[in-house]
């Protein structure tokens, strides 16, 4: 709990609509949380638009990735990954961070911080895009299940100093904090 609060403290969180539109506004968004997407690379984001938006449709915003792992929708998350392959500059930190606040309990922050804790998950850069990040997100999911009840139980005391977490972004924290001060 000190952990998380002391980021909330130090930190700015902004959230995003969980909605299933995705426009330049969203990635302007993860640029406020440290993605730094340049122009050309939000253009040709934007030339996706249509695969994102569908394949955010086809993910309810409400799924969580701390849920049993048969209500997780992994095809249609690596459908979701998939629509950001083969773009310039694009990797999984700035996927994920803009992803992120549209699907705030389903897909993690896959900042090199995370991958570095997910290592071991990690399929390499030869591997194609949505299937490399699809794996890293089922090794996160490894480790939320076996934290489930102390990420829940941080949660609701998060929620009850006014701070709306989700079990994904408390865990991403408390990963960064381990690899900064480890």
């Amino acid at each position: 709990m000190q952990v998380v609060s002391g980021y909330l403290e130090s930190w700015r969180f902004e959230s995003g609509d969980a909605s299933s539109s995705f426009d330049e506004s969203d990635l302007r968004l993860a640029n406020r949380g440290g993605a730094r997407i340049a122009a050309a690379e939000i253009a040709a984001i934007l030339e996706r638009r249509r695969a994102i938006e569908l394949a955010l449709q086809a993910i309810a915003p409400g799924v969580s990735l701390a849920g049993t792992g048969r209500l997780v929708p992994w095809q249609r998350l690596r459908q979701l990954f998939d629509a950001f392959a083969d773009i310039r500059g694009i990797g999984l930190s700035k996927m994920t961070k803009a992803l992120h606040p549209k699907r705030p309990a389903l897909v993690p922050m896959l900042d090199s911080v995370v991958q570095a804790y997910l290592a071991h998950d990690d399929l390499g850069v030869d591997a194609p895009f949505g299937e490399r990040a699809l794996a890293l997100v089922r090794g996160y999911k490894r480790d939320l299940d076996l934290n489930r009840s102390a990420l829940r139980a941080t949660r609701r005391e998060l929620a009850g100093r006014g701070h709306d977490l989700t079990e994904v972004r408390i865990l991403d924290l408390l990963i960064w904090s381990a690899r900064v001060t480890g």
